[in-house]
């Protein structure tokens, strides 16, 4: 069974920066597409980031700039490099392949 479990949330300040990752199991991250989505208490889900097989990213204009998809094909990680965090940036983060991961919480303090 496909598994992903985020890590790397928590409470930090504005402006400050996280590192998220996404372990997978069953799931080879160097040849699937992966992303990253967000929900916020009261909003739809929303996509954040994503790298293809090729290794492009996309991101929305929300957080280009900020945020960085990367994967480490070795370990089977894909990452979400987090920087000048925001209180809007507050949201559970998940990763997504076809499945979806439990999720990891993001709190920016103002």
């Amino acid at each position: 069974q496909v598994q992903l479990v985020e890590s790397g949330g928590g409470l930090v300040q504005a402006g400050g920066s996280l590192r998220l990752s996404c372990a997978a199991s069953r799931l080879s991250v160097s040849i699937n597409v992966i992303s990253w989505y967000r929900q916020a208490p009261g909003k739809q889900r929303e996509l954040v980031a994503i790298i293809s097989r090729g290794g492009s990213t996309n991101y929305p204009d929300s957080v280009k700039g900020r945020f960085t998809i990367s994967r480490d094909n070795t370990n089977n990680v894909v990452y979400l490099q987090m920087n000048s965090l925001k209180p809007e940036d507050t949201a559970v983060y998940y990763c997504h392949s076809d499945y979806w991961g439990p999720g990891t919480q993001v709190t920016v303090s103002s």
